[in-house]
């Protein structure tokens, strides 16, 4: 085994930000100049696989575990950036850029972003790969930390790939224009690929009770990316966009309303469970252990704007008389 080649720092951690950071400055110039919006995920999945790649290339000592570990990254990477590239070229733009496409320092905030997304999220791998942590006699890959995180990246990986196939070929048909996906994972959890996504990155320290010291610490302080990733999910760009806003936008549209209100009445916000054991639980067991937060319920009474439109009730009675 060859040694480990040394860049900056005993974590590769200011190596990785620079390749973070000049990874998404490149694909940030053609997004803007171009105004193209099919690169912006594909640049950040294809973010990971470079790291995992480069910092197992510069570690030198490849045990199975390091290996293993970065390979899965390398695997969630490419499929991530896959799909969310083909879905981009069959839809042709993002609306999420509408407002900020044109506008530099608030496009720019976006990659920004996303630059501290994908350093941050990769820290579990980065540190693990380190010179720091391989300094120090590592166990035989097998363990039950290792079986346990293995089996829970594969759940994960099979919630996020399975029910992102799903809502594309729900929402690809032109009879389900304005429908709930409320089919497969759907009917289990309403964002069970948010939840495959947020277990598949919690792993426990990797060689628990062989590495001692700051690189102990480094291990353990590598949560940082799984927890960042799960606030992100949860309070910043996921659930909060999409739960209450959604809501509100179906009231007040009559669009499919009652379906959803239905759905979300019968369905886990996150957690998967069959409807039958989630619908009958108390309304505290759901707004604390099943995580569906009062920031996420929509009430017509104190959050919407207006009453839904007059030809939408006119709708939903006919579909009741029918």
């Amino acid at each position: 085994m060859s040694p480990p080649v040394y860049v900056l720092d005993d974590y590769y951690l200011a190596i990785t930000l620079l390749i973070t950071i000049g990874y998404q400055l490149f694909f940030f110039a053609i997004a803007f100049s171009l105004k193209f919006d099919k690169l912006t995920d594909f640049a950040g999945g294809t973010n990971f696989v470079v790291l995992a790649i480069i910092t197992l290339a510069f570690s030198g000592t490849h045990y199975a575990r390091n290996i293993v570990v970065s390979l899965l990254m390398m695997a969630w990477g490419a499929r991530l950036s896959g799909f969310l590239l083909f879905r981009i070229i069959k839809t042709g733009k993002d609306d999420r850029f509408d407002e900020m496409r044109d506008k530099f320092f608030s496009f720019l905030g976006f990659w920004v972003f996303q630059m501290v997304w994908v350093w941050s999220v990769s820290l579990p791998v980065t540190i693990l790969n380190s010179p720091a942590v391989l300094g120090f006699h590592q166990p035989a890959f097998g363990t039950g930390r290792d079986i346990a995180g293995v089996i829970l990246w594969v759940l994960g990986f099979f919630l996020e790939s399975v029910s992102d196939v799903q809502k594309y070929r729900f929402r690809s048909n032109p009879d389900n224009k304005g429908k709930v996906c409320d089919v497969g994972l759907f009917s289990w959890s309403r964002h069970p690929n948010y939840f495959g996504e947020i277990i598949m990155q919690f792993v426990s320290p990797s060689a628990y009770g062989f590495v001692t010291g700051q690189a102990y610490n480094a291990q353990y302080g590598a949560i940082l990316g799984p927890f960042f990733l799960t606030i992100l999910l949860m309070f910043v760009s996921g659930l909060t966009l999409q739960e209450r806003p959604g809501a509100k936008k179906r009231y007040e549209k009559g669009d499919h309303w009652e379906q959803y209100k239905l759905w979300t009445e019968r369905t886990s916000i996150l957690i998967p469970l069959p409807p039958q054991l989630y619908a009958p639980l108390p309304t505290i067991v759901k707004r604390s252990i099943l995580l569906e937060f009062p920031i996420y319920v929509f009430d017509p009474a104190k959050h919407a704007d207006k009453e839904p439109r007059r030809e939408s009730r006119e709708h939903l009675n006919g579909n009741e008389n029918a």
